[in-house]
């Protein structure tokens, strides 16, 4: 499967952005999605996780209160709606797909999206 991530960009400290992973080449349903982030110096970091119906879902600590994990089937496509936006929230956002057990893990994920930026100025 082949993922395209997309909406990052430069926001302010408390703005709003919805980020997008299209996807293609394969079923859909049949993964899991997860979004993962990485800033400059530091791992990739878990954020969320949808699993195939998108009934069921696994966000970050760090960003439960704010960020919210969507997946529409019909439209192969998964989403992050990030609220309430903060500095430390900058960071490369990558999509994500695999036949997951532990879905904060990178090693459960199958394909990897190029990435899109999100900057967060205060």
């Amino acid at each position: 499967v082949q993922l395209q991530a997309s909406g990052g960009g430069l926001v302010q400290a408390g703005d709003s952005l919805r980020l997008s992973c299209a996807a293609s080449g394969d079923t859909f349903t049949d993964y899991t999605m997860g979004w993962f982030r990485q800033a400059p110096g530091k791992e990739r970091e878990f954020v969320a996780a949808i699993f195939r119906s998108g009934r069921s879902t696994v966000v970050a600590d760090s960003v439960k209160a704010r960020f919210t994990i969507s997946r529409d089937n019909a439209k192969n496509t998964m989403y992050l709606q990030m609220n309430s936006l903060k500095p430390e929230d900058t960071a490369v956002y990558y999509c994500a797909a695999g036949g997951v057990w532990v879905p904060a893990l990178t090693s459960s994920y199958d394909y990897w999206g190029q990435g899109t930026q999100v900057t967060v100025s205060s």
